[in-house]
């Protein structure tokens, strides 16, 4: 089935951009290098790799390695093409389908709470509404909805207005609820009988967080809040719901759509537009949040070192199936848990979950003892590469993560 660009963009993206920038980046007078007393090698190596993903049309990188015995942070290119300045160092931006991993971590607590349970069927939760072309909650559980194996229709498939840059424009600031997000899916027929198959669809989160609130009383957003972030001291992490600006320092986030002729396998891009200004229930628990390097490094770190599940429930969310190639092409050994993605690298394996919306895209990694994490953010999701340069068949990013969680120790 034809899946539209947006659908691309924030489900699991594989183009991307060399920007010629418009807008105002968003950065603090104090904002100044990060030094770094050790592992002077190691900066080096994933400085050069952040310089490099600029070749593919990133129009600024941010990366930060946490570890126990200290952070490195290194950057390249602009936050602001047009004014040339850099992205800020404590920059926040948006994680995209990296929410997923908090959703997912979540509904993990709420089974620990004996308050619902993964065999459950949608529609213990939710009576009626998941229902229609071949799509039934009453078929479906809630470890197939985290898991991707629902067969439920990418709701994206239906958001076809705003497949130009025009179309974004004029749609940007269109506030969705998740009945809306469902209602779009369910207009597709299913994909495949629940359990049969592996495919992304982020109607599989939204529908998540309809059984958060349903469960709980409490959307979704609050249950992340209360739940995750504040006990984990994410202060530059935040949940927007419909509120479309980013808090300062921000980069500018540039957004390519494709032009005449143009497919989503096949872009062609046009000129770039400032996608910064985005009402973010579009992605809704599938990927509204916002946050930081050090925040996404802090909540990966915490959640494989135990800190945010009980065993029972991490083992649970780290027991993945098989994927399919358009995944295990991008990340080698590709495998999918509960909201949470197991590639292969160099010195064996980690654990990681991207995420990919207009103006932004982020990319993660860490060890499966949670010793060390790596996030990634550049400033858009639609890279065009330089002029005889070839996108890589594996992430982009691969390298810089590789480097980051199998370097010098």
């Amino acid at each position: 089935m034809k899946r539209s660009f947006m659908t691309v963009v924030v489900a699991a993206a594989v183009a991307g951009t060399a920007v010629v920038g418009i807008g105002v980046a968003q950065a603090r007078t104090t904002d100044r290098p990060v030094p770094v007393a050790f592992r002077p090698g190691l900066t080096a190596t994933l400085q050069a790799d952040a310089d490099a993903l600029r070749k593919y049309g990133a129009p600024g990188v941010l990366a930060e390695l946490d570890t126990a015995r200290g952070d490195v942070r290194v950057r390249s290119g602009y936050g602001n093409v047009d004014a040339r300045t850099p992205v800020p160092w404590n920059a926040k931006f948006r994680i995209g389908s990296y929410t997923k991993t908090f959703v997912a971590a979540t509904m993990l607590q709420l089974v620990g709470e004996r308050k619902l349970s993964l065999d459950d069927t949608v529609e213990r939760f939710l009576p009626g509404p998941i229902r229609g072309n071949g799509n039934d909650g009453r078929k479906i559980t809630v470890r197939q909805l985290l898991q991707h194996t629902s067969g439920l229709p990418e709701y994206f498939m239906g958001v076809t207005d705003s497949d130009t840059a025009e179309g974004f424009l004029k749609t940007r600031l269109r506030t969705y609820t998740d009945a809306d997000l469902v209602k779009l899916s369910l207009q597709f027929p299913s994909e495949f009988p629940p359990g049969s198959k592996w495919d992304y669809s982020n109607t599989n989160y939204v529908v998540a967080g309809m059984i958060i609130k349903k469960v709980t009383g409490h959307s979704w957003q609050q249950e992340v809040r209360t739940r995750i972030v504040e006990p984990l001291r994410l202060r530059d992490t935040s949940l927007p719901g419909t509120t479309p600006t980013i808090p300062r320092p921000h980069a500018v986030g540039y957004q390519r759509f494709p032009g005449p002729g143009g497919t989503p396998e096949d872009p062609r891009y046009g000129e770039p537009i400032d996608a910064t200004v985005l009402n973010p229930s579009m992605a809704d628990a599938a990927g509204e949040i916002i946050s930081t390097t050090d925040d996404a490094n802090r909540f990966l770190r915490a959640l494989l070192g135990g800190k945010v599940l009980k065993r029972a429930q991490l083992a649970e969310m780290l027991r993945t199936v098989e994927t399919s190639d358009r995944l295990t092409t991008r990340f080698p050994g590709g495998r999918y848990g509960l909201g949470i993605v197991w590639a292969q690298n160099s010195c064996g394996g980690y654990w990681t979950h991207g995420g990919d919306i207009p103006g932004f895209m982020t990319r993660n990694g860490v060890t499966p003892d949670g010793s060390r994490s790596v996030t990634v953010s550049i400033n858009t999701d639609s890279l065009q590469p330089d002029p005889g340069v070839q996108l890589p068949t594996v992430d982009v990013a691969t390298d810089l993560i590789d480097h980051a969680l199998c370097g010098a120790r």
